[in-house]
Parts: structure tokens; sequence; C-alpha cells
């Protein structure tokens, strides 16, 4: 009786220009009640994610796929016509998948209420017609559910609407959009096991900005765009190129850079656009040869304004996949076997925007910058009833930053080091090989550090670490139960952006392997210097090696502990693992 009920009710239909439901629509949102001022707690998200599966057995599937710290279900809609709502059916039938994903940031929650009123509409065929015909779409409208349900009404005071929102980070206070690679949070390592089930073509990230007043309205970027595989840019460009042209036709005023002033509050420095590091979503899909989309709708629109400029977006994105889903398909698989023989290659690990720049011309609102007695600095004030155009400069040239020659065989992780490297690599779908003997002076590759700088302090609950240094050849002995991680597979870069040392987000830089970089044992100062006068006297070249250094290096003059540590290195106690990388390369094939 309660589907019949549901059934007779969903003859209300919907509006998408107004954005404006029926009340008595079974399918509605709080939000869509409210016209758009409020917004519903998560237990409106299970609600309507179980009514939209009894609306449409057929089309909608509504699962669970992770629970939150505190116990709350993480919920996702599988929808189509095709009759694939599971991830094996939609590979069987070899269909592109959307993932839509909303509320990362909980109190960016435009996502959920637009996705809501946008999977109704495509089910009802009254926009993106026949698109989800030739599609999955995955749509989780919170990512960050413990977040979510931390409601607060000025939890975001730089952003009109709705009345009361969650709030950025979790229960554990993880900020989900920084944790792709680590996958510290149980939110992400269910995210990233879902999408290892149904390997997404693209991943739809919705947020609201931070920032200054001006007039576009949202900025939608992608990748592979800057980054990632070559061929594979030239259709991250057409689908920016159609989403942007789409909103345009519809009002919007999108921008394909963040839109962010290069120096803190001064509208006059302009604008920087950048590549993500692969903490990011837009940084991390790339790395998988897949498209990812960070849609980032202006703060200062009102809430209603937003919601229809994220509807549109998603809808947008349904058309544009359905149109050319099975094309950008197959050149994401031809990507995958370009990947796959990286091997000896040069790869990206970072990128940089040079400081070539060209003026634009910005429509943003009159402003004034003035002397505050509060701060002690300037502040600046907008007039948002006199619009104005700015001429700012725009940096958004991007370029290859630090390369890295791909091993030719892949990387060896050590016995001692193998149990959470490879819970790692599996929380990736990362394919790696136990060795089942051990190999006695095998030739490797070693990394040894030659300077190392640790993070002044704990950023998203782990200590940072940048190190120097570059790779040489060695003979070290590996055990049974080590493991090798070939460069042979799609996700090629991704195995390199996480075990190369250097990479800004690897293992290594989130201080997965900080102990190694920790000198643990000490020469006595009155036992080093015995030693040093010691190996003076028996090698006198070492005696014009430390005078040269005296000589030519200020630092190491004035420093006592160098001038010892300079004989301490190159006596027998020394610890000869210190500032070694644990992870080796291999040009073999295990």
């Amino acid at each position: 009786m309660i589907r019949s009920a549901i059934l007779l009710a969903f003859a209300a239909t919907t509006s998408a220009s107004t954005l404006a439901a029926a009340p008595t629509s079974p399918l509605s949102t709080i939000a869509e009640r409210s016209g758009f001022q409020n917004t519903g707690r998560y237990d409106e998200v299970v609600d309507l994610c179980a009514r939209f599966q009894m609306a449409y057995p057929k089309q909608v599937r509504c699962f669970e796929f992770g629970r939150t710290p505190e116990g709350r279900p993480m919920l996702a809609l599988a929808v189509s016509r095709s009759g694939a709502l599971t991830a094996e059916q939609a590979k069987k039938r070899g269909l592109p998948v959307l993932l839509v994903q909303g509320g990362i940031h909980a109190g960016e929650i435009d996502g959920k209420d637009a996705g809501f009123l946008a999977l109704r509409e495509a089910l009802e065929n009254k926009v993106a017609p026949g698109a989800l015909d030739k599609q999955v779409l995955l749509f989780v409208p919170v990512f960050n559910v413990d977040g979510h349900e931390r409601f607060g009404k000025w939890n975001r005071p730089n952003q009109r609407g709705p009345v009361e929102m969650g709030w950025r980070t979790t229960a554990q206070n993880y900020n989900l959009n920084r944790d792709y690679v680590k996958a510290d949070a149980p939110e992400m390592q269910a995210m990233l096991a879902l999408v290892n089930a149904w390997d997404p073509l693209a991943y739809i990230d919705l947020h609201v900005t931070d920032g200054a007043k001006f007039q576009p309205d949202v900025s939608i970027q992608v990748e592979p765009v800057h980054g990632g595989d070559e061929e594979l840019k030239q259709a991250g460009l057409a689908l920016r190129t159609a989403v942007m042209a789409d909103l345009k036709a519809q009002g919007s005023d999108p921008k394909p850079y963040y839109i962010s002033f290069a120096v803190d509050d001064d509208p006059a420095s302009g604008f920087v656009d950048s590549m993500a590091t692969p903490r990011y979503s837009t940084g991390y899909f790339p790395m998988r040869n897949r498209f990812a989309m960070l849609v980032e709708t202006h703060s200062w629109k009102d809430y209603p304004t937003r919601v229809r400029i994220t509807h549109n977006t998603i809808v947008s994105l349904l058309a544009q996949v359905g149109a050319h889903g099975q094309e950008w398909l197959k050149m994401a698989r031809d990507a995958d076997v370009r990947a796959a023989a990286l091997a000896g290659a040069d790869v990206p690990l970072s990128y940089r925007t040079t400081f070539n720049a060209k003026t634009i011309e910005f429509p943003g609102y009159e402003y004034t910058r003035s002397h505050s007695e509060v701060s002690g600095g300037l502040m600046t004030h907008y007039d948002e009833s006199k619009p104005q155009v700015w001429s700012v400069p725009l940096r958004d040239e991007i370029v290859p930053d630090l390369r890295v020659a791909a091993p030719k065989g892949g990387y060896l992780v050590p016995l001692a080091d193998a149990p959470r490297v490879a819970a790692k690599l599996k929380q990736h779908g990362i394919v790696f090989k136990v060795l089942g003997a051990d190999q006695m002076a095998a030739e490797v590759e070693t990394f040894r550090a030659t300077k190392t700088k640790f993070g002044a302090q704990s950023f998203e609950g782990r200590q940072s670490l940048a190190v120097e240094g570059d790779w040489g050849r060695e003979r070290r002995s590996l055990a049974k139960g080590s493991l090798f991680v070939p460069i042979a597979q799609p996700k090629a870069r991704l195995v390199m952006t996480m075990l190369e040392p250097r990479g800004a987000d690897s293992l290594l830089a989130w201080g997965e392997f900080n102990n190694a970089f920790e000198r643990k044992e000490y020469m006595e100062e009155y036992v080093a210097e015995d030693v040093a006068r010691d190996q003076l006297e028996a090698d006198p070249a070492l005696r014009a090696e430390f005078q040269k250094k005296l000589d030519t290096d200020a630092e190491f003059n004035k420093s006592k502990q160098a001038r010892l540590e300079f004989f301490a290195r190159r006596h027998a106690s020394w610890d000869e693992r210190f500032n070694l990388y644990p992870v080796m390369r291999t040009a073999q094939k295990f």
C-alpha cells in the first residue's frame, strides 16, 4: 500500500527552471519544499534513497557502501534504464559510470539537494532524455555523513544559505579532500572500495567556494587537462568545454580555474590556475586514467541560485556522458594500456604554474581597501550594488615540474614494511605480488636522502617529510614475504605517486616512513674526538678533504656536531640504513 501511495503521488511534476517541487511529491526534498532556504538532515537522505528505489525498482538501487566512525550508513544510488544496477552488470554491458558525489565538505551541501532533483527529473525524462539508457549514474548524496550531522546556522559564515548546514570535516576531524592517497579516514577507505568496484569513467566532486565577492557563479575544473595521460587530456578538455558551454547557455558565467586570488584578499593580484596534487580528487583520478571534475559554486550566491547551477551541471554531465561516454571510455581504456607500458619513461610527479601572465577582464564589484584598526592590516569592502570589470592578471600556464624515470620492473617493499604498504596498495586496487622465496644480493636501486625536512606541525594527523636525493644501484637482500609492485599495470602513475619518495603526496611525504629518517644511534662526543684523530692520522686524503670542507663551508666550520659527524659517518658503527628509503626499485620482473 505504501508503494501504491508513492506511485500515485508521483504524478506531481517538477520545474527545472524554477526548481520548485510540488509539496505532495514523495521524491521532493525539504530544500524544494522550503524554496531552497533549508536543507534536510541525513535521515532525509536515508528516506529518499529508499523512496527512489521503491518508485523506480527497475531503474534505481539504493545501497550502503560503508559505515562512518559514528555508525551512520554511507549510501549511494545506482541509476540506469539499462538494467545494470550493480558494478558487475555495468562492466559486463560495457557502460560508462558517472559518479556524482556531494557533501565531501558537508557545509557545502548544494550537491545533495541538486542531485536528488536532477535524478528525479532524469528518471522522468524531463532532462537529459535518453541519457540513463547509455550509462550508470552513481550518486552519493553525502560523502562526509558525520560532518553533515554536525548541523549549525553559522558553520559557513561566508556562505549565503541554507539556514543550517553541516561541517567541513569528519567526526575524526579529517578533511576528506586531502585524503585520497593516504586514505586514513574510514569514509575514504569506503569510497575507494566503491571506486575500485565500479571503476567510474568520471568522478564529480561538488563543492562551494570560499573567497571573495564577484559576479561569476561557478568554476569547472577538469583533469586530465593539465596533467596525466597526454591523449586523454583531449577528452578532458572536451568534457570541460561542453559542460561550460551548457552552463553559459543557461545564464551562468563559469570559469575553468579556481576563483581564488593569487594574494589572499587582494583582488588586484588576479588568479593562478594549478594542477592539483593527488591528495585532491582532481589530482588523484588522472593517476587512474579517469576523469575528475571539481565543481565550485560561488559561496556568495544564494542557495536557490547555487542549487540551480549545480543541478544544471549534473544534467549537463548526464547528457555529455550519454552522448560521448563510449568514446571516452575507449580513450580511458587505451590510456590504461599506455600506462602499463610506462617502464623507463619520464613521468611527471608534480606540476607548477609558470610566471607567464595574461590580463583578463573579470566581472567583479567596486571595492575599497583600507586600514583596519581591528587586524592592523588592510581590509576589503565590496559594494555588490556596483558591478565593475577588473583588469587583472591570470597565470594559467602549467608545466611539469619534477619528472622521474619509471622503474623498468617495479618497486620492492621489504618484509618489515610489507604489511602496512600492502594494506595501502589494496585500498587503491593496485596489483602487487608477495615474494615466495628469499632474494639474496639482488641488484636494485636504492634512494638515500641527502637532505630531509620534517613538517613543523601536524597536518591531517601526520607529520610530513620532504627529501632530496636520488636513486643509486646497490645489492641488497630481500626476505620471503617482501612485495613486488610491478610498473606494468594500468595504475602505473598511481604506483609512482605513492612510492616515489620525492612525490608531493607519496607515502613517504605523508610520513609513512619517518622512522627511517630519524637517527637512533650515536657516538659519544669524547669517543668521536678520538675516532676523528685516528682517521686523520691514518688517511692523509681524508685530512685534506676535511680541511677543504672547513675552508669552504662556513656552517660546517662552526658546527661541532657537523664536524664530528664527518668522521662518525666513516666509522664502522655508522647506521648505513639512516636516511635509506625502505622501498627499492628494480629492473627485474618478479
